[in-house]
């Protein structure tokens, strides 16, 4: 078995700490696991992207190659557009819907969603309402862990106690919740 992760946002998002959750997890189940991963220009609201790659035997390289994504997380609607080419056939997308609009101009949201739309697998997130419902503005990463779970070849049930480990000191009650409102809006669609 082998899966192989996009995950990418705007630097500040959380995406290197979701990477770091899926793969803390994917290593307690006993699986192989490389990341690599790139900063944008955080403070400029530059991209981010990770590459995650899990699997019951050794892996050779840290980066996925290009149409070989099983999944591809994302932050922010536009930035999974700029990744969708290392969407293999039948992977999925995962994207928060909020945008980040961080260029002068951002293209139209309705027309970045009905993009994404066009692919046969995807969840487009509303992770600003389920962070509120949470109670915790701070959880949009533990949110988008939740969403992505259900396709990831690690145990819900790891992955909450790898939350709970990570986030000891942060609130680990919120961000349970987050991941819980999280997986349930991505089994909704």
């Amino acid at each position: 078995m082998k899966y192989d992760i996009i995950l990418c946002g705007v630097g500040g998002q959380g995406v290197l700490s979701v990477a770091f959750i899926i793969a803390k997890a994917a290593v307690s189940e006993g699986f192989e696991v490389r990341q690599s991963e790139v900063h944008g220009m955080a403070q400029r609201g530059g991209a981010v992207i990770s590459h995650l790659r899990i699997s019951d035997k050794p892996v050779a390289s840290d980066l996925v190659p290009k149409g070989n994504a099983d999944l591809i997380i994302s932050m922010e609607p536009l930035e999974s557009l700029r990744y969708v080419s290392y969407l293999k056939n039948g992977g999925v997308l995962v994207t928060a819907a909020e945008p980040y609009k961080n260029i002068a101009e951002y293209p139209d949201i309705e027309g970045i969603y009905a993009s994404i739309k066009k692919l046969p697998k995807y969840r487009i997130i509303q992770s600003a309402a389920l962070v509120k419902e949470a109670g915790f503005s701070k959880a949009v990463n533990t949110v988008m862990v939740g969403a992505a779970s259900g396709f990831l070849p690690v145990k819900d049930t790891v992955i909450e106690k790898t939350i709970k480990e990570v986030f000891a000191k942060k609130d680990p009650e919120a961000n349970i919740k987050s991941f819980k409102l999280g997986l349930a809006a991505a089994k909704e669609k």
